[in-house]
């Protein structure tokens, strides 16, 4: 199973998010780095295990308030890993000047879309992936999003935000429904995980990976609990 850290951003620090209340949102505090500069915390992560990709939640960007392309700069080329990115990409124009600027992967949330139109028009490219974001029962995007599963890349992000931060575990009623729509296509789940026994669940139901932050800064996600999972420990790690 692939897992993958989050980085959520805004004003520059990492935050701690919860239940996707944004508001709500501030600087992280974890015991894998001094501060919440987004540099530091990753490199804090990667103190856990060999991670070879981070998936990062440009919050200011969502919000049209600003962006973090700077931090993403620095994350890449001191780093090396890679980088999905949901930066509120909602048009062609943005998409092509996010992908042409070569800082990560594109993730395109179903909250910034007002239709299929972009993923239609970004169809076949391996840089993209698409996040089907839930607040609870709601889908948060446009209907024809979940109507046209055929629109869809071949990585999906099945993203319930009521669950992040809640300690609440996965929603694996909703990861089976995007299950049965999505083919053959990787799934990867986000919200709630706990900890191992969480993310074995998710690989028996056929799920690629998860994204995961607040077991990984509480503890309750151990690094080596994580090899088991089959990311490679780093030398020395704990």
């Amino acid at each position: 199973m692939d897992i993958i850290p989050v980085l959520d951003l805004m004003g520059g620090s990492v935050v701690r998010a919860r239940m996707g209340r944004r508001k709500t949102y501030r600087p992280i505090a974890t015991p894998l780095a001094a501060g919440s500069d987004p540099l530091d915390v990753a490199r804090g992560l990667l103190r856990l295990a060999s991670f070879q990709r981070f998936y990062v939640a440009d919050l200011d960007a969502i919000a049209a308030s600003g962006n973090h392309r700077a931090a993403l700069r620095r994350l890449k080329s001191e780093l090396g890993v890679e980088l999905w990115v949901d930066a509120g990409v909602a048009d062609l124009d943005a998409a092509r000047d996010w992908l042409d600027a070569g800082l990560g992967h594109l993730v395109v949330g179903s909250e910034t879309q007002t239709g299929v139109e972009l993923l239609d028009e970004l169809a076949g490219d391996a840089r993209v992936a698409l996040s089907l974001d839930f607040r609870g029962d709601a889908f948060l995007g446009p209907s024809a999003l979940l109507a046209r599963p055929q629109a869809w890349p071949e990585r999906v992000i099945v993203m319930t935000l009521q669950r992040i931060g809640s300690g609440a575990g996965p929603d694996f009623s909703r990861i089976a429904a995007v299950r049965a729509l999505a083919g053959t296509r990787k799934l990867y789940a986000a919200g709630g995980a706990r900890g191992a026994a969480d993310l074995a669940e998710l690989a028996r139901a056929g799920v690629a990976g998860a994204l995961v932050a607040s077991c990984l800064h509480d503890g309750t996600l151990s690094g080596p609990e994580i090899a088991a999972l089959g990311v490679p420990r780093v030398a020395g790690g704990s």
